[in-house]
């Protein structure tokens, strides 16, 4: 198994399970200390906006960063922004303090930009044959974050007298801990010369098989994170207690990453394409369970499949990426399709709070069905293409 046999992939998937747990917390609790001490109730989620507005103004510059200087700076620069961030949202919750909470979701959000890259890292270790398999097994060390930090959320938010605070402490930790990790990886070979800047991405998104994969990556985690989102104060609106809405998450994480040990192999033997196909499949099967009623067992079904659906489209994007640019494109390809991703994602973060409160329920995951077919249009554009002989 690979996980075994290659040391970098075993450690990137370390790793993500240490990312993810801070994550999976956050996803948890945030939204919950925001409606707390928001002075609006639609604020609420706009922590979790500005930390995905921290990785859209990351993410880039990281990827240029570690094509020039390698992969260990970058991560290990990530990993060290997210114990800041989680020790300037501990001081948030510690001073009650809006504002300052809110400000530590923004270095929290560049730890994220930087996880972002441990599947194209992993890429970077295993010939193409294998691809498919090295990406899925690194964003499969999400399952060990879906078995430990629901109940590590539930047992941080009151470890302190201080409500919510031991809870941003465990992140600070957590990520001290992939900090660690990342010291660990080998600096890899001599990184791709870096060349052209925006011009260059520019000209990556010329090219079909560039606009297919982000249509993918982007249209899956943008829906991703609005429904994730809004599902912990839907499910407050519901009357669930935090408890219910963890087990919820728990079971979300559970099918963004325990999946992708089969979708790897599946990945590698039918191709990017109709795993995406099968992705778009998933997240309609997911809003309709969502669609279905507003009890438990539907709350649980649907984020199941929308983490199922998400686990397939990414993969297939960044599987589908590859075929698009040459090595000395490789920055600023990932770098575009991250951008991507944090386009979309800052929007439904920023939407979810308004929309949850404004729309219902009923209307977000209606909503995914226009994106879906977008990203269906583009990826069928793109078929057959080749990248040009000069790339």
């Amino acid at each position: 198994m690979m996980l075994l046999t290659n040391g970098s992939v075993r450690l990137l998937f370390i790793g993500q399970a240490l990312y993810w747990s801070c994550s999976l917390i956050g996803i948890t609790l945030t939204s919950l200390v925001g409606m707390q001490l928001a002075p609006v109730a639609a604020l609420a989620t706009l922590p979790l906006a500005l930390l995905v507005l921290g990785n859209l103004v990351a993410v880039h510059p990281l990827s240029m960063f570690m094509q020039r200087y390698g992969r260990r700076r970058g991560l290990v620069a990530g990993a060290m922004l997210g114990v800041v961030g989680g020790l300037v949202s501990a001081g948030g919750v510690y001073a009650d303090s809006f504002t300052l909470f809110c400000l530590g979701a923004l270095p929290i959000g560049a730890y994220q930009a930087s996880a972002m890259y441990y599947r194209y890292a992993a890429l970077e270790t295993v010939p193409d044959a294998q691809k498919g398999r090295a990406a899925a097994f690194v964003v499969g060390g999400g399952v060990i974050a879906a078995l430990i930090a629901p109940g590590l959320a539930v047992w941080s938010r009151d470890a302190i007298v201080i409500p919510f605070l031991g809870s941003y402490l465990v992140v600070a930790g957590l990520a001290l801990l992939a900090c660690a990790v990342m010291c660990a990886l080998p600096q890899g070979g001599i990184p791709a010369r870096v060349a052209g800047g925006w011009g260059v991405m520019a000209k990556l998104l010329q090219r079909p098989q560039i606009r297919a994969a982000i249509a993918v990556s982007a249209a899956g985690h943008g829906i991703m994170i609005l429904v994730m989102n809004a599902t912990p104060l839907a499910m407050t609106f519901c009357g669930f207690d935090v408890g219910i809405s963890a087990q919820v998450i728990q079971w979300h994480i559970i099918g963004m990453f325990l999946p992708a040990f089969a979708a790897g192999p599946m990945m590698d033997r039918y191709g990017p394409r109709k795993m995406a196909l099968a992705g778009v499949v998933v997240l309609v099967l997911s809003a309709s369970a969502a669609l279905s009623g507003q009890n438990q067992i539907a709350f649980l079904i649907s984020s199941f499949l929308l983490g199922l659906g998400w686990n397939l489209m990414l993969l297939a994007g960044t599987t589908l990426l590859g075929e698009g640019h040459d090595a000395a494109e490789r920055g600023h390809a990932q770098g575009a399709m991250e951008l991507g991703n944090g386009l979309v994602g800052t929007f439904a973060s920023f939407a979810s709070g308004a929309l949850i409160v404004g729309a219902g329920w009923d209307a977000i995951n209606i909503g995914m069905i226009p994106v879906l077919v977008i990203a269906v249009l583009l990826m069928w554009a793109g078929r057959g293409a080749r990248m040009p002989k000069n790339a």
